[in-house]
């Protein structure tokens, strides 16, 4: 796998894509992003490009894209608050309608990796989630973002593209830092958090890792 140099964001201004931004520069990537409100990105780097734009648009996606190597894609259905029972943010569509395009922009610019993040409990993962976990999805406005992950983890097996689906565990603010651990199979027992900074740091680990093509890690701390 020839090494990345730039990389297209989505979701820099939500608070695991933002580590990831940050981590991406220091590392020494040039970075687009692609955000709603060019406002809320209070930051200025020499290899940091801002387009603004929707991810439900092809058009948008094709601009901020345009001589990429890879994207990186921490897209959620977001909640007004943490509270599991808050309201949506975002459609309740709105990862499905962006890998769609996004696929579709892919292929347009002939590009093939691409890294995004799911959850723990989506997909085949669901059944080794302890059962509170699973009621508490099923119950909860977690619900939504869930079966979101499912459709668009669905969409990228049949894309054609060199794709990671990364699943963290629960994510949380923590600051402090640990190697982040990653399996492949559902034989061993995931810890139940990590740290959004631990995630973005696997993150762009797996971008250059060959041996994530076509897997679904699941990660934790």
């Amino acid at each position: 796998m020839h090494p990345t140099k730039k990389i297209l964001l989505l979701g820099a201004t939500g608070r695991t894509g933002n580590e990831v931004l940050h981590l991406a520069l220091r590392q020494g990537y040039q970075v687009n992003i692609l955000v709603r409100d060019r406002s809320k990105v209070n930051y200025d780097h020499i290899n940091l490009q801002v387009f603004e734009g929707d991810t439900r648009i092809q058009a948008d996606l094709c601009q901020a894209i345009s001589g990429c190597d890879a994207c990186i894609s921490c897209l959620n259905i977001s909640r007004k608050s943490d509270f599991p029972w808050a309201a949506l943010r975002t459609p309740r569509d709105f990862l499905s309608v962006t890998m769609n395009n996004l696929i579709k922009t892919y292929k347009e610019n002939d590009i093939k990796r691409l890294v995004f993040t799911s959850a723990w409990g989506v997909g085949d993962s669901r059944p080794y989630i302890p059962g509170w976990f699973v009621w508490f999805i099923d119950n909860s406005n977690l619900s939504p973002a869930y079966l979101e992950h499912e459709r668009q983890e669905a969409m990228v097996r049949n894309s054609g593209l060199d794709w990671t689906i990364v699943r963290p565990v629960v994510l949380t603010n923590r600051q402090t830092f640990k190697t982040p651990k990653a399996i492949l199979n559902f034989e061993q027992k995931p810890g139940l958090t990590i740290s959004r900074k631990e995630t973005a740091q696997f993150i762009l680990a797996a971008l250059e890792d060959e041996k994530y093509v076509h897997k679904a890690p699941v990660i934790y701390s």
